[in-house]
């Protein structure tokens, strides 16, 4: 199912509250509780046109129903930009609607217009909703990714 009707945008300042609202409800989902330091941290960088981190919105009949945090980076191997898809989330009742497509489309035309690059992102192994649609559009790559704090 497609649904026609939603609108991705940029993110604007009205936005906070229900933004808020879905931040954490994508907390939630990957068992992490945000604390209101980081999404005011979070969100003013979403208000900052000069940080390397934005956020697209999805408005369908007037109500936002997903985002997408997209970060700009430079890339060694290619001494161009490259772009890092942070987060991506759809409320559940949406899925399924082609709203994350919509998402990820706008996130493709925003790094085109900004110079091009590749676009990644990660999920967790077992999102396999998720990996569902990414697999069908973009390359599942063999990189394996670790982390520690520093």
């Amino acid at each position: 199912m497609t649904d026609t009707h939603a609108t991705v945008r940029p993110v604007n300042p009205g936005d906070r509250e229900i933004w808020q609202r879905l931040f954490t409800a994508y907390g939630v989902f990957y068992e992490t509780d945000f604390p209101q330091e980081v999404l005011d941290g979070v969100w003013t960088w979403l208000m900052d046109a000069a940080h390397p981190v934005s956020a697209l919105v999805a408005e369908l009949d007037g109500a936002l129903v997903g985002f997408a945090h997209l970060r700009r980076l430079e890339d060694t191997f290619t001494a161009g930009p490259a772009w890092f898809l942070d987060d991506l989330y759809v409320v559940p009742e949406h899925r399924g609607a082609g709203i994350a497509r919509a998402l990820m489309e706008r996130c493709d035309a925003t790094a085109h217009a900004a110079g091009g690059g590749t676009l990644r992102w990660i999920t967790a192994s077992d999102n396999t909703t998720a990996q569902g649609l990414y697999d069908k559009v973009a390359t599942r790559t063999t990189w394996v990714t670790y982390e520690r704090e520093a």
